[in-house]
């Protein structure tokens, strides 16, 4: 089996070299949001993205990770993002899929199709072996109901697949809700936004019948153990309901092994089937040989040895470079207004 990331944002790759804690503490998952990761995203610039890629890249080869699907958002730089991403996996020999997160969350329309725009660039110009693209929508409670039709057209147009953040926490099946749909699935369903072979992240407040739509829809779930507990959101004990379920880990270093073993610590934790939680690091391999036409061969384990013997040497190099970006990204940080 090869370890896959089926969800993760390389944008946060410098985030253990130091990042500021959040003030004043956030309370719950959207205050984590503002407080930290939307910080975070906004003071993004090519510099410091090209960074946090190339270390978070380095540092999932030498963890044993053959490749990831990201899902981006720097509201600060977005056109041309994708590139940098791309260039830091393709000269790695890390796979990746990749894809900009849509989103209104700064207060317009205007965001969300520049951020579609990016993906539909991107999926247009990338000729790169190793990388492929999606599009992303940040979270349905970010989104209008028109953003969401416009992805999913978009997606089908390149046929490509959609990648969003699904019921990471309560509030997202909330805004749904107050939208007038049954729920963030049913939402997704109706706006025409569960194209087959789409990844939905997270989960977390499904309910049973939700996630078999999903599966039905031939769409695939990511569980990320590590940071729902983190976020304190709960646990996906309804994704039980689907095969297509893959492992993933939001952001957190690409050490699979250890998602792994957290997860199957909740699932006992939480009284969910360990048959289930031990086939999901499998799945993530099926879903990223999705994306690129076929399963993997020995050929392609082989090169992926290679990428792994020749970044070996300069992992320490690349962490030194990190360091050195990190405290300038971190300073912006500081600087922006709250």
């Amino acid at each position: 089996m090869l370890a896959v990331d089926a969800h993760t944002h390389l944008y946060s790759g410098l985030a253990p070299l130091g990042m500021p804690a959040p003030e004043p503490p956030p309370e719950n998952f959207l205050q984590i949001l503002g407080r930290l990761w939307w910080r975070l995203d906004r003071c993004l610039d090519e510099r410091s993205l090209a960074a946090s890629a190339e270390f978070y890249a380095s540092e999932a080869l030498a963890l044993g990770c053959f490749g990831l699907v990201d899902h981006h958002e720097s509201p600060s730089f977005v056109d041309g993002s994708l590139d940098v991403l791309a260039d830091a996996c393709q000269a790695a020999g890390l796979r990746a899929v990749l894809c900009y997160g849509a989103s209104e969350r700064n207060g317009s329309r205007a965001e969300a199709k520049a951020g579609l725009a990016e993906c539909d660039r991107f999926l247009r110009e990338n000729r790169r072996p190793l990388v492929r693209g999606a599009v992303g929508l940040h979270a349905s409670f970010t989104v209008s109901d028109e953003t969401i039709r416009e992805a999913a057209a978009l997606a089908r147009e390149h046929g490509s697949v959609l990648h969003v953040h699904v019921a990471e926490d309560a509030a997202d099946v909330a805004d749904a809700r107050r939208r007038g749909y049954a729920g963030v699935v049913d939402r997704l369903d109706r706006l025409g936004a569960l194209v087959p072979g789409s990844i939905l992240a997270h989960g977390v407040h499904l309910a049973a019948d939700e996630v078999a739509r999903v599966g039905d829809a031939g769409c695939w779930l990511v569980q990320n153990p590590r940071s729902n507990h983190g976020n304190r959101v709960g646990y996906p004990k309804a994704l039980c309901h689907s095969a297509r379920v893959a492992l993933g880990t939001d952001g957190y270093p690409a050490d699979m092994a250890e998602e792994q073993r957290v997860l199957l610590a909740a699932a006992e934790e939480h009284g969910d089937d360990p048959g289930h939680a031990r086939g999901r690091p499998a799945a993530g391999e099926r879903l990223l040989a999705e994306r690129f036409g076929g399963p993997f061969g020995e050929a392609d384990r082989a090169a992926w040895e290679r990428a792994r013997e020749r970044a070996a040497p300069r992992r320490a190099a690349v962490r030194e470079r990190a360091i050195v970006e990190a405290e300038r990204l971190w300073r912006r940080m500081r600087e922006l207004p709250r």
